[in-house]
């Protein structure tokens, strides 16, 4: 009898598994990574649009066009995309290798987390 109970011991000191505050913990970490991403997910859709109307616009003859044509012409596309983070005011219109006017834009979105703690995210059209 002896025997069979230091094997139930030992059976028992093998067993492992999560326990309930490694799980809570895990789960801590998920609704963090969630609410991260619940705030983040706005500003790369609004950046994956304003790059979708750059390149409608960079289509276009912008050579023959003036600096305001191209501004307003980026404002229409804008509006029609939901796009309010950027302005025409905005881009900016330069020569790129091949001679052909393009136009680009850099810009930064801070969305606040919680408290006073908020994130900084850096977007640039330019390729």
């Amino acid at each position: 009898m002896r025997h069979h109970q230091t094997t139930q011991q030992i059976s028992l000191k093998k067993q492992w598994g999560a326990t309930l505050l490694g799980m809570m913990f895990v789960a801590a970490a998920l609704v963090f990574m969630a609410l991260i991403a619940m705030k983040v997910f706005p500003a790369y859709q609004e950046y994956y649009s304003v790059k979708t109307v750059l390149a409608a616009l960079n289509k276009e003859p912008l050579s023959s066009m003036s600096k305001k044509e191209i501004q307003e012409s980026f404002n229409k596309r804008a509006n029609t995309s939901y796009v309010t983070v950027v302005t025409g005011t905005d881009l900016t219109i330069d020569k790129n290798s091949a001679g052909e006017t393009v136009a680009s834009v850099e810009y930064q979105v801070i969305k606040p987390l919680f408290g006073n703690i908020s994130i900084l995210i850096d977007f640039s059209s330019a390729k």
